[in-house]
Parts: C-alpha cells; structure tokens; sequence
C-alpha cells in the first residue's frame, strides 16, 4: 500500500530550522495532532473537518485548527478520522500469541479484540489474562468467560441434568471468572457441551454474570429451522437472567430458512419495548465457519467426547443414523444443499486440503457427489482427526435485513491469522473494510456515519467501554484514518490472505501501529478488565 497521508514531524522541522537540539520532553502541549479530516465520531452523528489532538494514550481536544505546539502532525485531508473499530467476537486466543502485531485486525482498523465467544474460553480467566499481559499484544483485548468451557470442566462433555452440587461448582466458576475480569458469560448452545444445557440452567450461571455487571452473549442452539425459538431463548436468558444479552453472529442459514430474519428482529425489537437489554452483532459473509463436525453431524453423537464419536461411527446401526442425519444437515441446514458450498478451511492432518471443497473430497476417496457420499466425506474427514471448514449457506437479503437494524453491530467471529497459512475465512482479513467499502460505499446499505457507529461507539459502549469507541477529548486515543473512497477488502474465499486496503494510519493508546505501509512493530495494547474485576 502506498502512503497516503504525509507525517510532518514539528521536532524534526524546527532542527531543520534552528540546526538545534529537540528535547524529547519539549513542552509542547500535544504528541500529535491529525489535521483536517473528516471526523466520523463513532457516535452516528455527520462527519465535520477537525484535527484531533493527543497526548499520551488520551485525545485531548478535538476542533477546527487547533493550535499550539506539537512534537508531530499527520496531514488527514481528504480522509476520515474515526475511533478505531471494536470487535466484540473474535477466537484471538488462537492466534495472538503467534502474532501478537495481530497484522489481519489492525490492517482493518480493529484496536480492541473481544475473545471467549460461543461458549469456550480460558479457565481459569486470570491466568489467561496475566499471559496476555506479558505479551503486550498490539490490540486492545478482553474476554468472556464460556459457559460451555465451566460445564466440561465439572461435568464433561455429557448429556444429563447437573445437580445440586453441579451448580454450585459452575456458579463459582463465573463467579471467579467475573472478579478475574471476564466482561460476562458466552455461551455456545449450538456446541457439546452447551447443547446438553437445559435453559434454566444457563439462566443460572447467568444471573452471577449479571450480579457483577456483566452480559451474556450466545452463538444460538440453532440459526436454521429453529432459529425463532433460538432468539427467544437468548431474549430469555437476558429476561430473566436479568443481564444485557446478545445474539452474536445473527444469520439465517439455509434455503428454507432465508426471510426469516424479519421476524427475528421483530422479537428483538418486542423485547426491548418491554425493557430487555438485547442486541445482536453479525459479520458481513455469507458464509459461516466452524468444524466439519460440530456444522455436519448431529449433537447426540458427540456426547461423551471424540474416543466415544468414534466408536459410533465404527459401530453399523449408529454410523447409518450418523450418516441419515449429515445428509439431512447437508441438504437443508449448513451443507447449503450442494458439496460445492462445503470449503475446508484447515486439516491439521492433512494441510493440501485446505481450500478444497466436500465435492473434492470425494472425488479424492473415489464416489461420486451425491449427498449420500458428502455425508461419507463427512464421517471420513472426523475419523481422520476433523477439519475447520466453510459453509456457503446465508442468504443476502437477511444479512442486509439485520445490518441494516438499528441495534446491531459489526463484529467478525474471526481470529488472529498467521498470514499463508492454511485457507481461513476471509472475514477474519476483511470485515470491517468489507463493510465500509462493499455495504457503504458500493450498495449504500447504510451510511458511512452509521457503519463506523456500528464498529466503534455501539460495541465500546455494549462492552462497558466509556473511555474508548468515540472521537471525543478525555477518550483513549484509538485512532483510524482511511480513505473512504478506497477502503476496502481484499480477502476472497479462494484467496483469503490479503490484507484490507485504504487505511493510512492506525493509533492504539496514542501510538501508532500501522503507517498505512507496514506495520510499525509497536505493541500498545492493554488488556481489558470487565466490571466485576476485584
């Protein structure tokens, strides 16, 4: 990417000028000043032209020409100055101690990372928080605690109704988890052990969460046939959990299905009239991810964990109902009704498979790609050690239905990435940018002021976040400059290791990261704590 933008740094002119000395601890009253461009603020409101001053890890005033000193000034014309984006459901874990730079988000104007979605987290959450700590990642980043993760830790991965001790070893652990700085309880109903959870249950866990101020979000039990009644469920959990609540990743998947969304939001916006807390976030693919098993095979089969999957799949009567209900899951739900619509996304026992569809793999074991031979794909990829993967399976309409709401937001269910490798999906490269450049600018879905709302002040403010998400003086100065003209993403599902283009400068805490060339090496990001943090 070329510069677009021109750094002028006062130091460096005023040596030019008086062939002195530049004293690091000058008085000037500003760092930085970015000047004259168009401030979105992250609030919904019009842009205007301003410069933005910073000091230290602070936005310090915002206005026309601002004067006075200032050690360095960045030329804005013609860009947009917005607060940097916040994601507030990410799988970072995966990747941040690889790449704690976190190239993939930063490129795309992602300072703050939530981690801990669908029900899976760290245990315990200090540990996990204190290692990033030590890391100092470039991202700002906080975390859930998974509700799915404490039930495997005192139950296992088992089908049965927890008992009276049970609980009380699970309220603990959010408890725990709450004072240790979790933001509030994820949970993953579609995913074992979450599916085993009756919803009293969760309600449970999530009344602890609440005590201390925290929410609740919730990869749904189902986002197809039953999807209603999935959004019912988590309006519930937050009803009477008493808790903000959160349908993350909200899609409709499947033919059958699409049109749906309207009624789903219908119940969101029933909910709140009568006072509950409740918003949904979504990426903008149609297409979603996940394993092979969890998307393609019926929960009941995963009980008691993979040695017990397998011997199921080894046994006749089981493999043939296994197999019944994949072919189902392949023709209705997530398969998308064609093995073309089926993309592995990762093989750790077989890396060449990446990229390559369920069609491929058949073809690969010698069938031919009816769905009763995807379904045999399917049972042969778990039996081999399982895959990420693809599923092309969402229909557009809804996700411009949803995006279009107004309590919704931007988030990319991604993860940190290390670039080339393996063929994950292009949301975790292009998101942000995707939005701005195809939903904006290209389809004028919504507006500019609307989309960074969407990815800066409404997720900081869902997350507790006052000090960050806004383009204000007294917030921490988390800064994206981009070339709304531009912006846009790269990242393809053939070809998912582009960067996004047409950002030109990225601040965390008041440095920067990115130049709009390359990354700058700095890692100012601050581990984030939630309310209940003791």
């Amino acid at each position: 990417m070329v510069r677009s933008l021109i750094v002028r740094s006062a130091c460096a002119l005023a040596v030019l000028a008086a062939l002195g000395g530049c004293d690091s601890d000058s008085t000037a009253p500003y760092d930085l000043v970015i000047r004259g461009g168009q401030v979105v603020d992250g609030t919904g409101n019009p842009g205007y032209v301003a410069d933005v001053a910073i000091r230290g890890d602070e936005i310090v005033a915002v206005g026309e020409e601002i004067e006075g000193p200032t050690r360095d000034e960045w030329d804005a014309s013609g860009m947009v100055v917005a607060p940097g984006f916040v994601d507030v459901h990410t799988h970072s874990r995966r990747g941040i101690f690889a790449v704690p730079t976190a190239d993939n988000y930063i490129r795309q104007g992602v300072t703050t990372v939530f981690e801990g979605p669908d029900g899976s987290s760290p245990l315990p959450i200090g540990v996990f928080l204190a290692r990033l700590d030590s890391l100092q990642p470039a991202v700002n980043i906080g975390t859930f605690v998974g509700q799915g993760s404490i039930r495997s830790a005192v139950m296992g991965p088992v089908d049965r109704t927890p008992d009276a001790a049970h609980m009380d070893s699970m309220r603990s652990l959010v408890r725990q988890a709450m004072e240790e700085g979790a933001f509030g309880l994820s949970t993953g109903l579609f995913y074992v052990p979450g599916s085993f959870s009756s919803t009293e249950e969760v309600i449970e866990l999530a009344r602890i969460a609440g005590e201390y101020g925290g929410s609740h979000t919730s990869h749904m039990r189902d986002e197809t046939s039953r999807i209603l009644e999935s959004v019912e469920e988590t309006i519930r959990i937050g009803e009477e959990g008493g808790l903000p609540t959160q349908v993350t990743h909200h899609k409709v998947i499947g033919s059958l299905n699409w049109g749906v969304s309207k009624e789903t939001l219908r119940w969101v916006d029933e909910a709140r009239a009568r006072g509950v807390d409740v918003t949904v976030d979504q990426y903008p693919y149609t297409a979603s991810s996940t394993s092979i098993q969890a998307a393609l095979m019926p929960k009941w089969a995963m009980e008691g964990g993979r040695n017990a999957l397998l011997e199921r799949i080894a046994n006749p009567e089981q493999r043939a109902k296994i197999k019944k209900e994949t072919e189902r899951i392949i023709l209705e739900e997530r398969g998308g009704g064609d093995l073309t619509r089926v993309q592995i996304a990762s093989c750790g026992w077989d890396p060449s498979l990446a990229g390559k569809t369920l069609r491929d793999v058949t073809e690969r074991m010698g069938l031919s790609d009816s769905i009763l031979h995807g379904a045999e794909a399917v049972l042969w990829i778990v039996e081999q050690g399982g895959c990420q993967g693809i599923f092309h399976a969402i229909g557009e309409e809804d996700l411009i239905t949803i995006m279009q709401h107004p309590h919704s937001m931007i988030a990319s269910d991604g993860g940190v990435i290390r670039f080339g490798q393996a063929s994950p999906h292009p949301r975790s490269y292009g998101s942000f940018a995707r939005v701005l450049g195809h939903y904006v600018r290209e389809q004028g879905v919504i507006s500019l002021e609307e989309a960074v709302r969407k990815m800066s002040g409404f997720p900081a403010q869902r997350m507790g976040l006052d000090d960050r998400g806004q383009i204000e003086a007294g917030r921490k100065a988390d800064i994206i400059v981009f070339d709304a003209e531009r912006v846009i993403d790269r990242a393809t599902f053939e070809e998912p290791h582009q960067y996004a283009e047409g950002f030109a400068g990225v601040w965390v805490n008041g440095t920067l990261v990115f130049d709009g060339a390359e990354m700058t090496g700095e890692r100012p990001g601050s581990v984030l704590f939630g309310p209940g943090k003791r």
